[in-house]
């Protein structure tokens, strides 16, 4: 049984807690991070903190290229490694009360208190310290603007509750920060200008140089308060605005920090002068600032919200993730995409991974306007160059987009990913299906869309070999989503999708022949059609499964209620060799093709693959709770199901696999929706038909969202007796509900099968 990690009260909205968890402390900041597609940042204080801590500051687009660092040079390695950087600490704020220094670490305290209100985006903290006879009570407030994205916004407030006391605030933008992923003692920034403009104080500073020619990022950071600094210091690489203040019992201290983050991604020149320009621009009071990002995700959870009744941490849970996702990614920019960690930390190094098509594309696709999953599509469009030299870097033809990337060119530097883990490139041509099945618009698919999975099928075609013994192709050395195991034959997953897409590249070429802006020529597609016809699948046909590689059924085979709970996570406890050489499933990866192609299988194929891979899987991957908790749902395991959804819904908030504290796992946290959605609603659309089949957890008293589909906008709510769908807006749709077709024209109830 998982032991919970709970550091924060279960609340619909809020992550709260009135203990300062010092053997904690980088869990909460994790927990605690908030962020704006453009900007983020862990849930650091802005006072000093001597205590253990993860300082993190980043901007969206803004990372560094590190020369691989491997053993053993292998032919096709990518050049660097691609890291997003810490960048310029702005929240800053040196408290002093009488010149002693405030260090919750070090002086005693009371009555803190820490809150995150996913309904507003706004993070507050408070507590009351005693030094030499005089009681203040210090309150934060800060928030990242998403409506003035380069925005950010910091309240700090001193009441004097008894005696009295000289406080001292140093306001700062400091920019010797360093990363704790890898170059610990590196420094990735140097400083060019700092100083001030009339009441604005600024700083900007530019990476250092790489040996790649990777375009150096220049930023700067600026900031005005709500009161005139006394003195302003500069150092190399950070300013300093000083406030003295003098209050006795009774009174209280206000000072606001506005601060503006330009980077050159968007403003190449002039960034000082273009911060005072948008300070202008921006010149509302805090409050007024306050009430447009109260308002503003006021609009966002009209659309998103899903409620839960009768569970109030599976709520939390849902709420928590719709919150920390859209903080991260809201679709403005196609330039940018979701990193796993988003602005939570540098694991991963804060790239783009193939989550991104497989997990985020649904949730964007039913949760905001097309052009948002457009903008994913667009993304890896514009990186196919890049894809294109990927593929020639290992000897092949076509395209192979990467596993991490922040351009297009793979920058991972683990053989067994960068060489092995090519299945990700089926999930980039896996997303043009369905945003195109989801949305019935071919726009894309037959002039963009049509390069892209033409591309990637040449990859495919290339990549696989022709086994005459057995007759059949084959595609060896690989590894697949279960990346507790590498360099395997015949991966079932890898084989079916790359089967897929050249199937699919094939289809809608030939339907959209003369407009595409492609050519493929008869002997591509003769070769390709004698790939699909004779693509080799592993299959046990007595034990009605299909065989996640060749050779996965001479393991030790054994589930993973036989081991020691104390052995997991298995990544934390076992060497790599044993971990390889066991059964144990890292996520689902025959079960990630069932899920992909629901419609292929026949319910037999379903229960008989789940019942088998399931039990030894051991859901080491964010990513993995959700495809099971779908595949249960579909499969009448109600409880499995609900296991798999509190599992992925609440993995950072209960700490699962013991490792929230090196960031959130972003990427992973549609899957809380997915499970909801897909799962418990059965909301699926193929065949040009949106179909539902609902039912409600035991535990549940009733869940309800909205989706948008097609120009329509609509609402689902489903209680303990009753289905109740609502057209919010739209065209009446024709769609089917427990296998019946039924037109939805206004609001139609129907009671839940027994």
């Amino acid at each position: 049984m998982k032991q919970i990690q709970r550091l924060f009260a279960i609340d619909p909205w809020k992550i709260a807690t009135t203990t300062l968890s010092k053997d904690h402390r980088r869990l909460q900041e994790s927990l605690t991070s908030i962020g704006n597609g453009y900007m983020g940042m862990r849930g650091n204080f802005e006072e000093s903190y001597s205590g253990d801590h993860h300082l993190g500051t980043y901007l969206a687009g803004v990372w560094y290229p590190d020369k691989t660092r491997v053993g053993w040079w292998k032919n096709g390695y990518p050049e660097y490694f691609g890291k997003v950087i810490n960048a310029v600490n702005f929240i800053k704020m040196d408290l002093f009360v009488n010149d002693q220094k405030i260090d919750l670490n070090q002086l005693p305290h009371r009555d803190f208190y820490l809150e995150l209100d996913m309904q507003t985006g706004i993070l507050s903290r408070s507590f009351t310290v005693d030094v030499d006879g005089a009681t203040i009570k210090f309150s934060f407030e800060r928030f990242l603007s998403i409506v003035k994205k380069e925005l950010a916004l910091i309240r700090l407030t001193a009441e004097v509750l008894a005696g009295e006391a000289d406080i001292t605030v140093l306001s700062q933008l400091d920019s010797n920060v360093r990363n704790e992923d890898s170059n610990y003692d590196e420094l990735f920034w140097e400083a060019l200008d700092s100083g001030t403009t009339e009441d604005m104080s600024h700083l900007t500073i530019r990476t250092i140089p790489n040996n790649f020619g990777i375009e150096r990022f220049t930023v700067t950071a600026a900031m005005k308060h709500s009161l005139l600094s006394e003195e302003t210091t500069t150092e190399t690489l950070g300013i300093t605005d000083r406030f003295n203040f003098h209050a006795a019992a009774g009174e209280t201290i206000t000072l606001d920090k506005k601060v503006i983050l330009l980077t050159s991604r968007d403003v190449p020149e002039q960034q000082t002068a273009m911060a005072a320009e948008l300070f202008s621009t921006y010149s509302e009071s805090y409050e007024e600032l306050k009430a447009e990002q109260i308002d503003a995700w006021k609009k966002r959870w009209a659309l998103a919200d899903v409620t839960i009744e009768g569970n109030p941490a599976a709520q939390q849970g849902i709420r928590f993730n719709l919150f920390q996702l859209f903080s991260t990614y809201y679709g403005e920019d196609e330039r940018l995409n979701i990193g796993p960690k988003g602005f939570t930390g540098e694991k991963y190094g804060g790239a783009t991974y193939w989550d991104t098509e497989a997990y985020a594309v649904p949730l964007y696709l039913a949760l905001a306007k097309p052009e948002v999953s457009l903008n994913l599509l667009k993304y890896r469009h514009n990186q196919l160059p890049e894809a294109h030299h990927n593929a020639q870097q290992q000897g092949l033809k076509g395209a192979l987009y990467p596993m991490v990337t922040f351009t297009g060119v793979e920058c991972h530097n683990e053989w067994e990913i960068t060489f092995e883990e090519i299945h990700r490139n089926g999930a980039i041509a896996y997303a043009i299906y369905n945003y195109t099945n989801y949305t019935g618009d071919t726009t894309y698919l037959k002039t963009e869309g049509l390069e892209v999975l033409t591309e990637i099928a040449r990859f495919w075609a290339d990549r696989v070999h022709y086994s005459k013994r057995n007759k059949k192709y084959m595609i060896h050395g690989v590894t697949g989503p279960n990346e507790y195991e590498n360099n395997i034959n015949n991966n079932w997953y890898t084989n079916t999708i790359a089967t897929w897409v050249l199937s699919y590249t094939l289809e809608n070429y030939r339907r959209f022949k003369e407009s595409a802006t492609v050519s493929i020529s008869e002997a591509e597609q003769e070769k390709w059609q004698d790939i699909i016809d004779n693509m080799y699948f592993p299959e046990n046909k007595e034990l009605g499964i299909f065989v996640q590689h060749d050779t996965f059924l001479d393991k030790d085979l054994m589930p993973v209620s036989d081991l020691d709970p104390a052995q997991l996570p298995l990544n934390q406890n076992w060497s790599w060799d044993r971990i390889l050489r066991s059964c144990f499933i890292k996520q689902a990866d025959v079960l990630q093709g069932i899920y992909f192609f629901q419609d292929q299988f026949t319910e037999e194929q379903k229960r008989n693959n789940f019942n088998f891979y399931e039990p030894m899987t051991v859901h080491e991957s964010s990513l993995s709770a959700s495809v099971h908790a779908i595949l249960a749902a579909e499969l009448g395991m109600e409880e499995k199901a609900l296991e798999m959804y509190e599992r992925t819904a609440r993995l950072d908030l209960d700490n699962y696999n013991n490792d929230t504290e090196d960031g959130l796992h972003i990427t992973s946290m549609t899957g809380s929706w997915l499970a909801i959605v897909q799962g418990f609603a059965q909301m699926k659309t193929d065949h040009e038909t949106l179909r539902f089949a609902p039912f409600l957890p035991k535990t549940w008293d009733s869940y309800a969202f909205h989706i948008n589909y097609r120009g329509r906008l609509i609402a689902i709510n489903v209680n303990k007796e009753t289905v109740r769908l609502s057209l919010v807006s739209g065209e009446p749709i024709a769609l089917s509900l427990y296998d019946e077709p039924v037109t939805l024209t206004a609001e139609l109830t129907v009671a839940i099968p027994e």
